[in-house]
């Protein structure tokens, strides 16, 4: 039986029907690779979607998803979607508070949680979580309550219902314009917002990347970002299930060095913070390597940083560079591919946030495709990449199929296209605030689009800085020159209605301790490191070297390095790593006004 490839659903049914019995998903198990066939998703995919059912959910009910990325995400939320409910995921990282004001204002009858700590966060504010009749774990549990049951218990409610067709009846059924799920945006400004997105805004995204970028059946995914957001879900799971191909789930960012060399995965999407850490910990081995391969190292560097426009531009070299070139990657790249587990690499994808050109033009000149994309989970997400026909650094490439882009009079990016939401739930003074009275959507970035459609991030309309003098700076430009610097991990660039900018500085502290014993420089903790007066005049002289090529408006003139990273947890973070900036100035204000006093 075949289903219309106009929902997600039924895509994914179309496909086990190909693949049956080829992994359709791969995650480590106390350290053991495991697979999942397309046929045994499918099996549970089905139990859990009765199960629903039979605990009376119905088409359009909301269904909350609050887990960390798993296979048993995949099937509950497959399992929503397939009987024409809407779900709900939520951050695992969100805490009770801001789980139940998801839950809450999304009106979901159903909770899943993937674990005790999940439960317990539920369960703390229980009195304050409205609407919810049932909750249901993925861990097996003994709790003696009635309303909290298992996903094996849902699954098996399912499997012994009395009408098994009711499942493909209720697919069948689905309106593609129908909602399929709110994503709630993870707030840098004010409070979560859901965005409404359609199984039409999904299957238009997905197929819109399908054009852009070739992947099928062969293609081995490793995937690190949450299903919880936008760019996750839609390229990281659909796109890849669309295409038959396996995902193998990172059990971490921590643990991706070590996942790259088992998987050798042949494309992989993140965010510019992987890459980062990736980036780094290649020129941190160099650091340590002897001279000569320090000098073969950085000669070849530089062949490739001549080299890469060519390559992406898929233009002839001069003999001279060509023959350069192929040295280059007998001696330093094809082994550096291979220790990394870049060697079957087919395409790495960044989007979530604007990456270093530096780190940008290093991967595609060492022979490892890196595409910068763009988007909001408002556009499901993606509205723009770079591609294998047309890439320009700098830039997040061309408008994809079927999608218009244009720049307002405030250098505003207005996007029109399939993938555009149908507006945020419940909220429709907010809906109104965020498209234009022709039916643009206003992303609230600034750029501009070059001469071959490119399109150029240059900030975040909110983020723009505008100093006493009236100047207006875009701090993102700076802080990614900043992070391509070895020796800084995080970087946060402010000036908001001061006579100068500066910025919070967060070392990389590997790196950094490495070179205070180097230099014999004793140190207690990193509170103690980063206050020695040769620590603070190595990066006062970094510093002042990177920002030679900004302007003088636009230059860091006062520093403080902090002893910890930005996190999550504190709330300085989106879960996708973001930059919640209101929440740092508040954290570090002793530490900001330090570097204003007179």
């Amino acid at each position: 039986m075949s289903f219309s490839d106009k929902t997600v659903p039924g895509i994914f049914q179309n496909r086990v029907q190909t693949y049956q019995y080829e992994p359709f998903l791969r995650y480590w198990d106390n350290g053991k690779l495991t697979s999942l066939s397309w046929n045994e998703i499918s099996r549970m995919v089905r139990g859990v979607g009765l199960g629903l059912v039979s605990l009376g959910v119905k088409s359009g009910d909301r269904v909350a998803i609050f887990a960390d990325n798993s296979w048993e995400w995949a099937v509950c939320d497959l399992a929503c979607l397939s009987i024409g409910a809407i779900d709900v995921p939520i951050y695992p990282t969100n805490s009770g508070e801001e789980a139940a004001y998801i839950i809450n204002d999304s009106t979901s009858k159903i909770a899943f949680a993937s674990d005790r700590d999940h439960l317990d966060r539920l369960l703390a504010l229980r009195d304050k979580i409205k609407g919810i009749k049932k909750i249901i774990t993925f861990d097996d549990m003994d709790v003696d309550d009635r309303d909290i049951l298992t996903l094996n218990g849902v699954m098996a409610l399912g499997e012994k219902g009395k009408k098994p067709s009711m499942f493909d009846e209720r697919l069948e059924a689905i309106d593609p314009q129908s909602d399929a799920s709110y994503i709630y945006t993870s707030g840098t400004t004010g409070s979560p917002k859901g965005v409404r997105l359609s199984h039409a805004n999904f299957v238009a995204n997905v197929f819109q990347l399908a054009a852009t970028h070739a992947l099928d059946h062969r293609d081995e995914a490793l995937h690190i970002l949450p299903w919880s957001h936008s760019f996750g879900r839609t390229v990281g799971l659909y796109l890849m299930m669309n295409a038959g191909a396996t995902i193998s789930l990172a059990p971490g960012f921590s643990t991706v060095p070590d996942n790259l060399k088992e998987i050798r995965p042949t494309v992989m999407v993140s965010v510019p913070r992987l890459f980062e850490k990736l980036y780094a910990g290649i020129l941190s081995q160099v650091e340590q390597s002897s001279q000569m391969k320090k000098k073969i190292f950085f000669w070849s560097k530089d062949i490739g940083d001549r080299a890469v426009d060519y390559i992406i531009n898929q233009k002839e070299m001069p003999i001279t560079l060509r023959l350069q070139y192929g040295l280059a990657d007998w001696l330093v790249f094809s082994k550096l591919r291979q220790a990394l587990g870049f060697d079957r690499v087919k395409v790495f994808v960044n989007g979530g946030g604007p990456l270093s050109v530096e780190i940008d033009r290093y991967f595609n000149s060492i022979g490892t495709s890196l595409h910068n994309g763009y988007g909001l989970s408002e556009t499901t997400p993606v509205t723009h990449t770079n591609t294998f026909e047309t890439h320009v650094f700098g830039s997040v490439g061309p408008a994809i199929p079927d999608t218009q882009a244009q720049i307002a009079e405030d250098g505003e990016i207005l996007i029109k296209g399939p993938q555009v939401m149908k507006g945020y739930h419940n909220n429709p003074d907010a809906t109104k605030d965020v498209f234009t009275d022709d039916g643009w959507f206003m992303t609230g970035d600034i750029g501009f689009i070059d001469d071959r459609g490119c399109l150029h991030i240059t900030d975040r309309k909110k983020d723009i800085i505008i100093t006493a003098g009236g100047k207006n700076v875009a701090p993102q430009n700076i802080e990614n020159t900043l992070v391509a610097d070895l020796f800084v991990e995080q970087a946060v660039v402010i000036g908001e209605g001061r006579k100068y900018l500066s910025a919070l500085i967060v070392p990389n502290f590997a790196e950094l301790t490495s070179y205070a014993k180097e230099q014999g420089i004793a140190f207690d903790c990193n509170e103690d490191l980063v206050r020695k007066p040769q620590i603070v005049s190595f990066y006062d002289d970094k510093i002042k070297s990177l920002m030679k090529g900004y302007a003088r408006v636009e230059q860091i003139r006062r520093f403080t390095l902090l002893p910890g990273e930005f996190t999550i947890d504190s709330g300085e973070l989106t879960p996708t790593l973001k930059m919640k900036r209101k929440v740092v100035s508040k954290n570090y204000q002793a530490e900001i006004d330090s570097m204003y006093a007179e």
